[in-house]
């Protein structure tokens, strides 16, 4: 329902604008860009659906096998002391926590081609447990808010983007992103355990969060003690290793298992076809949405005013610049990475601003797209409170990457 809203909002603002553009400007030019903005919108959507085709039926093969070799129920065992804190609707020892435990493994990698199948596998085995087909339960909540809140160690795209850019030193924001994204996960898990009345002052949450905490104050003391180059070369083979070698594990416990595991994976790439197929008019609809928003002016003028008060305020309004970049984020991906690199472009790669749309671009998930693939894939249509909690972490995601940005960097 929320999506709905959100959705017509998008139209019915742009229009108004594009109006008033029109009206009083004598801006010809644009009705037509919205208008074209529509028909690339609606290709950029299928061709992201088309090009997740070969990637998930891959992925979802690969944990069919898993799940036939009991990898998946072992994982599920493991994680169940801390899983039963987090999401106590599912139940103790259920394979669906193997595979969250996969996505969001994947996601603190950065290996996003391998995180989105394994999130949609694991959105459909929250489905099986959910009684109301058509509304999200607070499993499938929380579940996504670990994604949309985007807790990544390892930001090898962004590093790339700016070392095409020419900056002096590509993996400087490195650190900051690590601060800035853990601070948009912890807000994101502790505003949807205030929605869903989940206790989190608890010994065994209290020790995940610290045990976290400590793990990423080691890999910043590491990857510190690296000059720019090896770091790039670290991050990539260490993810890169570890993708291989779940894939390996995954074979030999089906080998073990005596399972055939080709027609396992074969069984398991049927329903990534399928599940591709089925998410293309949701891609197309959201994305068309934020494609006349964006064609529309609205995003500038709303930069301009946000500008404008911060001036008013007599506050330092250097982060501005930056802010298309985390506005755009929760809406697109790719028009975040756009807005990154423009940022870039025309600011500098290694100016404030350059670097400040680097944190955005890695603090946050692209929460609507999140939403909109991972709730249409199983036909959520009522989303309830996903949308408020993803937004908050996003927010404080924000929040921590001006403050970060500021302390590093201003």
């Amino acid at each position: 329902m929320v999506l709905n809203y959100i959705w017509v909002a998008f139209f019915i603002i742009a229009f108004v604008i594009a109006l008033v553009k029109l009206v009083f400007w004598g801006d010809f030019e644009v009705f037509p860009a919205m208008i074209d903005s529509t028909f690339s919108s609606s290709k950029t959507a299928f061709e992201i659906s088309l090009g997740l085709t070969g990637v998930l039926s891959l992925w979802l093969g690969i944990m069919k096998i898993g799940e036939k070799g009991g990898v998946v129920n072992v994982l599920a065992r493991v994680l169940s002391p801390v899983f039963t804190k987090l999401f106590p609707d599912i139940p103790k020892g259920h394979p669906v926590t193997g595979s969250i435990f996969m996505n969001i493994a994947a996601n603190m990698l950065g290996l996003d081609n391998a995180a989105t199948p394994l999130g949609l596998k694991a959105m459909e085995q929250l489905q099986e447990l959910n009684t109301k087909k058509d509304t999200a339960t607070n499993p499938m909540i929380m579940f996504l808010v670990l994604n949309t809140s985007g807790l990544t160690l390892i930001p090898i795209s962004i590093m790339v983007y700016r070392a095409q850019m020419g900056a002096a030193q590509p993996t400087d924001i490195f650190i900051p992103i690590l601060l800035a994204t853990f601070f948009s996960t912890l807000a994101g898990i502790v505003v949807t355990s205030l929605y869903q009345k989940i206790n989190l002052l608890n010994r065994t949450i209290l020790l995940t969060i610290g045990g976290a905490a400590l793990v990423v104050a080691t890999i910043i003391w590491g990857f510190g003690q690296l000059d720019s180059e090896a770091m790039n070369k670290m991050s990539t083979s260490v993810a890169n290793i570890l993708l291989m070698l779940i894939i390996i594990c995954f074979i030999l416990a089906g080998v073990r298992k005596k399972v055939n595991v080709y027609d396992a994976f074969i069984e398991g790439a049927k329903d990534g076809f399928t599940t591709a197929v089925r998410i293309i008019p949701y891609l197309v609809a959201i994305l068309v949405g934020i494609g006349v928003f964006r064609a529309s002016g609205a995003m500038d003028m709303l930069i301009d005013g946000i500008k404008y008060g911060v001036e008013a305020c007599g506050a330092n309004a250097d982060f501005v610049g930056a802010l298309p970049t985390a506005l755009m984020k929760p809406l697109s991906g790719s028009g975040a990475r756009g807005m990154m690199v423009d940022a870039m472009t025309t600011y500098g790669a290694d100016s404030f601003i350059g670097r400040l749309s680097c944190i955005f671009q890695g603090s946050t998930d692209t929460t609507f797209y999140i939403l909109a693939v991972y709730f249409g894939s199983v036909g959520i249509v009522k989303t309830r409170h996903a949308v408020a909690c993803g937004l908050l972490a996003d927010l404080a995601g924000i929040i921590a990457a001006i403050a970060i940005a500021y302390m590093f960097f201003g």
